[in-house]
Order: C-alpha cells, then structure tokens, then sequence
C-alpha cells in the first residue's frame, strides 16, 4: 500500500475537487474533441447506408476519401450509427461496429465466383456471365420439376424443388416485387433472412 501524509491526501482531493469543479463551470474539452472529430472528417465523402447484418436495418454513414473524377480510388475509412435513423438512433451492435473491418478483409468476396462439377477450384467470372448461369438452373429445375395439377386434378401451379431467401435489409417494395415474381413462377418455399 502507498503511504500517504495527511497533508498530501488534501492536496490530492482540492485538486481533483477542484477540476471537477471546472468542467461544471464550462471550461470542459468536448467542444475541442467534437472538432477534432470533425477535422478527421471533414474532406470525407458521407454516405447513407444500411447495416447487413440481420433484420434490424440499422441506418449506419460510411465516411470515403478518394475522389473518382480525380481518378483517386475512393476508399472508406470510418464507419458510424446514422444519428437520423429511426431504428438505431446512432447506436450501432458490436457487428454492426465491425464492419469497417468485414469491409477491408482480405477474406471477403468481392466478385461472383463458381466450382463446376467435379473440380476442387473456384474459377470468377464476371456478373452477366453469373446471373446467366443462375437463370438458366432455375429455368431447368422449373422445367424438370413443375407441378402443375396435385392427384386429385385441381390445378396447383407448384415448384416445390427450389427455395429463395429474401433479404430483410431490403425495402418494403423489393420484397413485394421478389414475392410476386417468385409467387407467380409456382415457387412456395420463400423465406427471409429476419428468421434466422
């Protein structure tokens, strides 16, 4: 344990006392911190945002330097809770504030990529040439798979082999589109990312 004189533990407590004293008075350094924060960001881009992690939608602002008129690969570089946002107010879960670091992962797909049959080695390739592929095995499931009537001769319009999962970070109108043109080709197994 540290000795401590009487003499010096009253010294220790007028001045604590009498810094605390101070920032009740007004001389406190937030208004420094808030523009330093400002400073940090003030040649940033802003840019509004959703969160993609789960179904809560928090509104979140990217802040990117980098201009691309300027031929300056734009890059981001502070990521925040939308203070504006209705969900979350400005708050953010611990996810939600990692993704400055999900953003920058080494790991993270960037491009769409595919393994044929019986290889072992993801080859990219580009998107035109992706969603070609996705609507072509729909196609062919729908083809190979359609149920048209059930056993008893009523008309059911089914396709029970393929399934979707919409995402619930969506809009309120993405989702009635994804539903209606999924309803309307037979498919019956549609859920959204909110459930799991």
């Amino acid at each position: 344990m540290i000795n401590v004189t009487r003499r010096q533990f009253l010294k220790i407590t007028a001045a604590g006392l009498g810094s605390s004293s101070l920032a009740l008075l007004g001389f406190s350094p937030e208004p420094a911190l808030a523009e330093l924060r400002n400073y940090k960001l003030a040649r940033t881009t802003e840019t509004r945002n959703t969160c993609p992690y789960c179904s809560v939608s928090c509104g979140v602002l990217l802040y990117s330097l980098g201009d691309r008129s300027k031929n300056v690969k734009s890059e981001i570089i502070h990521i925040e809770g939308d203070p504006d946002n209705p969900v979350n107010r400005g708050t953010l879960c611990p996810k939600g504030a990692g993704l400055l670091d999900m953003i920058h992962s080494a790991d993270r797909l960037k491009y769409p990529e595919v393994r044929e049959p019986g290889t072992t080695e993801w080859k990219r390739i580009s998107w035109d040439e992706a969603l070609d592929r996705v609507a072509k095995h729909l196609k062919a499931d729908r083809d190979a798979n359609f149920i048209k009537t059930n056993d008893a001769g009523v008309t059911v319009n089914r396709w029970n082999t393929t399934g979707f999962l919409a995402s619930s970070a969506a809009s309120n109108e993405a989702g009635y589109l994804s539903h209606k043109v999924l309803r309307g080709l037979g498919n019956i197994a549609l859920d959204t990312q909110a459930r799991i």
